[in-house]
This record gives structure tokens, C-alpha cells and sequence, in this order.
């Protein structure tokens, strides 16, 4: 477990690469020496776009910029707080390492706070990030329900990535629940599947009742319903995913696939068949969510999911980030594609 704050940066370059000049970076992003200034020292109104390719050409040029002068002419810290309330880091990790291949470059550290989800603890962290003068903040969470706003920050940008802010005047990123939802139901009906039993979370968790929301209309897009006529809420767990199996068994047997809330559900369910000498996917075909690769590649036969790119999500709110930062957010909530990752379980 993380305690207090952890600095991360950029591994070190080459020798080498102390070398690289500004104006090297801006030939071989394409721009002009001043824009590529500006895309470094956060001055400026460039396109998300722009920064990027500065931000590569840093990185592909090892280019090491003089922070102290950097801070010193702009007033700025260089460091930027990322608050979690994922402690075990299965959500937070994936989301943070993207947020760096975005900051990185450009070395602005990452300060990482863990709230654990207590108030209390939330606002410890926020007053020595505030304390520390970060540029800006990133909060992210475990789950996709959404979250009030940091309460008393008026003085530097935040950016809400998966776990969305209640007030629309927040900038969010979040993964596009309703696009997964479809490549799941796509996949599973170009298949042949046409009674399609669907295995979930908790019916108060966002992602549960929006996988399952959306699941619904693709199938009545289709003139069909669900093999068992519900949903089947429960636990995010693979025991959940066996007794919910055997339940949709019992109760719709010629049910031909399971669209599955998450990876430990849709483990268990591939279990639960295989103990019943079900073939998967021969007899029933299984999808599950997240692309967790300890369940999904676990499983047997190894498991199609659903990929809500969450380094991708941290990466646009970098960049978003970056672009409040100079000048000034885009309010709302911006969706992330999914990516359907197809195994061998359909």
C-alpha cells in the first residue's frame, strides 16, 4: 500500500541525449522553436494535438529540458497531482502510467496520492498537493460511478479520469460503457448467438447498470431479449460468475452465450461449464469486460473481453490537463473507445 506522496518521472536518457536541442525537437515535431517552447513551458493555446507530437519528439530525442529555469521563468511547479482511491492499483496503474507517457516527456513529475476512499484522508492529500503548488490535479478511482468534486480548489485545473465528477462543469474522461457494451453484443450475434444471458455486478454500481442498460437496447436493436428475461446482478466475483452460470442454466437451457460484467465473472461462468461438460465455445460462447489479463488469459479457454484502454484514458486527461493548464478546461465528459479482444471463449 502507498503511503503519503510517490514522485514518479521518467527514467533517465542516455548521455547522449543531454545533447538534443529545442530546435531539434521542434523540426522533428514539425513546428515552429516557439510553439515547441510553449508546448513545454505550458504558454501558449495549441491544439492537444500539437503538444503530443513536441512531447514525442522529446522523448524520441531524449531531450532533457532545464527545469529550474523553466520554473523560474513561469511560475510553475512542474508537478502535477494524480489522487486515487484505488489502493490495490488494479485501475489506478493502468491509468497512471498513461497520464506519464503524456507528462513524461515533457518531465513534469507525478505526486500520487491514495485516499482509500476516505474523505478525511482525500483532504490531507489535496492540501499538500496544494501546499507543493502542483499545476494541476488528475483523480481517479476504482469504479465508474461518479464522484463529487474536490471540494475548496479553485486555484488550479482538475481532471476527473474513469470516476467522472458530478458537475458537468468539470472536464471527465471516461471509457465509452455504451460502445463496449455494443462490440460485445456485435461480436456475440455475428457469431450466431441469439439467447444471450447476461452476469453482472452490483446493481448500485454505475458500470453494472450501464453494461447491462446498453446490453438490452443492442438486443432489442435486434428484435431479441435476454435468454432469461433479466439480468442477472450479483457480485464482482468468479464465484458469482459459477452460481450465476448454473441459475441460467437451470432456468433458460438453450442459452447459447454469456455476456459477462467483468473478467472474474465471466471465469467463473467458463468454470461452471466446463465442469457441466459444456463445451466453450462450441455449446456457449462467453465475453467478458475489463481485459484483465490475470483472469482472462487465466481462464480456459482463454477469455474474449472487452478493453476499456485505461492508459488511454489516462493519457487524453494528460493531455486535457495540459490544456487547462494553458488555456483553460473543456468542460464535460469525454468517452474513450473500447477495444474488443477476441480469445478463444467465443
Amino acid at each position: 500500500m502507498r503511503k503519503g506522496l510517490l514522485v514518479t518521472e521518467a527514467a533517465p536518457r542516455s548521455p547522449a541525449a543531454v545533447r538534443a536541442k529545442l530546435t531539434d525537437v521542434a523540426a522533428l515535431a514539425g513546428v515552429s522553436v516557439g510553439t515547441a517552447s510553449k508546448a513545454l513551458s505550458g504558454g501558449g493555446r495549441m491544439r492537444p494535438e500539437t503538444r503530443q507530437r513536441v512531447l514525442d519528439a522529446v522523448e524520441e530525442l531524449g531531450f532533457r529540458p532545464n527545469q529550474l529555469a523553466q520554473s523560474l521563468h513561469t511560475g510553475r511547479s512542474w508537478t502535477v497531482g494524480l489522487m486515487t482511491t484505488d489502493g490495490i492499483g488494479r485501475f489506478s496503474t493502468p491509468v497512471l502510467l498513461g497520464a506519464e507517457d503524456a507528462l513524461g516527456a515533457g518531465k513534469i513529475s507525478v505526486l500520487l496520492c491514495d485516499t482509500r476512499g476516505d474523505a478525511i484522508r482525500e483532504q490531507h492529500h489535496l492540501r499538500n498537493l496544494m501546499e507543493r503548488r502542483v499545476d494541476g490535479i488528475i483523480v481517479t478511482g476504482r469504479r465508474t460511478d461518479p464522484r463529487g468534486p474536490l471540494a475548496g480548489v479553485d486555484a488550479v485545473p482538475i481532471v476527473y479520469a474513469l470516476s467522472p465528477s458530478t458537475d458537468p462543469a468539470d472536464t471527465s474522461v471516461v471509457s465509452d460503457d455504451r460502445g463496449g457494451a455494443r462490440l460485445a453484443m456485435e461480436h456475440l450475434l455475428s457469431t450466431g448467438r441469439t439467447r444471450i444471458a447476461h452476469l453482472t455486478g452490483p446493481e448500485h454500481h454505475a458500470a453494472a447498470r450501464d453494461r447491462a442498460r446498453h446490453a438490452v437496447e443492442h438486443l432489442e436493436r435486434a428484435s431479441l431479449g435476454l435468454a432469461t428475461g433479466r439480468v442477472h446482478y450479483g457480485e464482482w466475483s468468479e464465484a458469482w460468475g459459477r452460481r450465476a452460470a448454473e441459475a441460467v442454466l437451470r432456468t433458460a437451457p438453450d442459452t447459447d452465450a454469456f455476456f459477462c460484467g467483468n473478467d472474474q465473472i465471466a471465469r467463473g461462468a467458463a468454470d461452471a461449464l466446463r465442469e457441466r461438460g459444456v463445451s466453450v465455445p462450441g455449446d456457449i460462447a462467453v465475453v467478458g469486460y475489463d481485459n484483465w489479463d490475470t483472469m482472462a488469459l487465466a481462464c480456459r479457454p482463454p477469455l474474449t473481453t472487452i478493453d476499456m484502454d485505461l492508459a488511454e484514458i489516462g493519457r487524453i486527461a494528460a493531455l486535457r490537463l495540459l490544456e487547462a493548464i494553458d488555456s483553460g478546461p473543456a468542460p464535460g465528459v469525454h468517452t474513450v473507445p473500447c477495444r474488443l479482444v477476441v480469445r478463444e471463449s467465443s
